[in-house]
């Protein structure tokens, strides 16, 4: 983003958009950018390195946008999800301190907020409605690409035994292991 749109959104930092929003108002760029991989510290490391190459990724696209509506919604939704997060890890770290058995969760940089605490928020249906075509496709991308990522400890401790118990078949000469993923486990071939 040139210099000029970086003293735009100086400017209009003091605005807020709407009362709804009153707490999102326009930070700088840069500082946003350093704030979000900033705070992205906090976050478990899965999410942390998802979410800092989504951050450099954006920012690095959008670097040289001259619409000064885009750069104002563009750094005004990055604000919001600043906000969502450093008001998570606020919570976080006030119930660790409350915690009377001390079993807060806290990482090696701080007041942590793991992946069962930090969830995210619902899409709205008029922010679905706003979006494009290519963007509900790319989102229901995401939806499938995540699935298997994101288990419970239920499934992941399920699919760790079914994984022991085919390990140790093999061991046992019973059968061979299926290289293709067709959940076929009859015998040998």
């Amino acid at each position: 983003m040139r210099s000029s749109l970086c003293r735009l959104a100086e400017a209009s930092a003091n605005i807020p958009f709407s009362l709804s929003q009153a707490s999102a108002q326009l930070i700088p760029p840069i500082p946003l950018y350093r704030r979000l991989l900033r705070v992205h510290r906090y976050l478990a490391d899965d999410m942390r390195f998802m979410g800092d190459s989504y951050v450099k990724s954006e920012f690095r696209l959008t670097r040289d946008t001259d619409n000064p509506l885009h750069i104002i919604a563009f750094l005004s939704q990055w604000k919001v999800y600043l906000d969502q997060i450093e008001s998570s890890i606020l919570a976080d770290a006030s119930a660790s301190t409350t915690d009377p058995k001390g079993k807060g969760k806290a990482s090696g940089a701080g007041v942590g907020v793991g992946s069962e605490m930090w969830r995210g928020r619902k899409l709205d249906t008029t922010e679905f409605e706003k979006m494009s075509a290519e963007q509900v496709g790319q989102l229901y991308e995401l939806m499938h690409a995540t699935k298997d990522v994101w288990k419970s400890t239920e499934e992941l401790e399920a699919q760790a035994q079914a994984q022991e118990e085919e390990a140790e078949a093999v061991r046992n000469g019973s059968s061979l292991p299926d290289p293709f993923g067709t959940g076929s486990k009859s015998g040998k071939t």
